[in-house]
């Protein structure tokens, strides 16, 4: 059999590297080929240092070698790990688009527990009943949930080939783009990850996705202000992120350190606004009473307190929990109040998104050089 170092790299031509959008060839990971006789080296350089994704590239360089050039060549690949090099005096850099995605949403909280799942969820549907292109990346790497919220627990990416390259298809449901690691992971098994290998797998859901035209990409952060919230804004030019809280001074705190997370100085992703969750309580039997369980007003107290927009309040409601223990989101109803508190918070936000895309610039892309990117937030007087 003969065939040429140029041949090996032509077949390598189509490999992506994982996590990073380009194809080995592309990224210059390719750092050396020898061919002689019927065996072949390939030398290859990644920077996800995860098992999974050195077997995926060593199976996928063989696979590609046997089947382009020939079935009985003896493939040895040899992977080195190496972090890419940034600029240590450059605190940010500029965002490009994600091609095809208009609108990056970043759905957070300070605290655990407070249905932001739930927002998201029921915000993406009503988006989409409103004739736009959605998409869902569910962020919560350690207790995802979407992929329960919209019935598909059972449902499993595919694998799609874009202009030459592998790609993971979202799953769809009711209008709505899907991807999550609970798609990938045993429903009874807890993830147990270091920060970096849970941002590298988070990194693969996002550039190696064929998430196709959005208008928006709602992100469904994990609570609080870690590894994950860091690798998001490292990675995607967010747009702008709405914070959940119920009214209690428990949640609100950390509501409010969600909220400054965002604005800080080496952050800096405009804050579309606040939403009260579980605001009140009214049972069915007594439509026009209240109860304000969880305290009452306090989000939009917090709201004018930080100088950021209130975006309306939910009420706490079982039909929203039923709904979403069954994978039917509660704003796939038509004409009921929950309806109408979704639809008006959902116009809220857009509405505050209109205002910052007119006024301010595309969001940066943050390169976090230091540790003091990881150090305790300014709030901002």
């Amino acid at each position: 059999m003969s065939f040429k170092k140029q041949d090996i790299l032509k077949a390598l031509e189509t490999i992506t590297a994982p996590g990073e959008g380009k194809t080995l060839v592309e990224s210059n990971s390719i750092t050396n080929i020898v061919a002689f006789g019927e065996e072949v080296i390939v030398d290859v350089t990644i920077s996800n240092p995860s098992l999974q994704a050195k077997k995926k590239v060593e199976v996928e360089i063989m696979k590609a070698i046997h089947q382009k050039v020939g079935q009985k060549i003896d493939v040895k690949v040899n992977i080195k790990v190496e972090k890419p090099e940034t600029p240590e005096k450059l605190p940010q850099i500029k965002g490009k688009q994600i091609p095809n995605i208009k609108n990056i949403i970043a759905i957070a909280s300070g605290k655990g527990g407070v249905g932001k799942s739930t927002i998201t969820a029921n915000m993406a549907i009503t988006l989409a009943k409103m004739g736009f292109n959605v998409g869902i990346l569910d962020a919560d790497v350690y207790g995802p949930s979407q992929h329960l919220m919209f019935d598909v627990e059972k449902a499993r990416p595919l694998s799609v080939e874009v202009d030459g390259r592998s790609k993971m298809k979202p799953i769809e449901s009711y209008g709505v783009k899907l991807l999550s690691l609970g798609f990938f992971t045993n429903p009874d098994q807890a993830v147990i990850w270091r920060g970096p290998m849970a941002s590298k797998a988070l990194n693969q859901l996002i550039f190696d996705a064929d998430w196709g035209e959005l208008d928006f990409l709602l992100i469904d952060l994990p609570p609080g202000t870690g590894d994950i919230h860091l690798s998001i804004v490292q990675a995607l030019p967010i747009s702008g992120a709405v914070v959940v809280s119920t009214p209690q001074k428990i949640a609100l705190a950390d509501a409010k350190k969600g909220v400054a997370m965002f604005q800080q100085e080496s952050i800096n992703v405009p804050v579309l606004g606040i939403i009260e969750n579980m605001a009140y309580f009214t049972p069915v039997e007594l439509p026009n009473n209240k109860y304000y369980i969880f305290g009452k007003d306090g989000a939009k107290h917090l709201s004018e307190d930080i100088n950021t927009t209130f975006l309306g309040e939910i009420p706490l409601a079982q039909s929203i929990r039923e709904s979403g223990d069954v994978g039917h989101p509660v704003a796939l109803q038509n004409g009921t109040i929950l309806e109408k508190a979704f639809n008006e918070i959902t116009k809220g936000a857009l509405s505050q998104l209109l205002i910052r895309n007119e006024n301010l610039p595309p969001t940066e892309i943050v390169r976090i050089t230091t540790m003091s990117g990881c150090s305790a937030v300014k709030n901002k007087k």
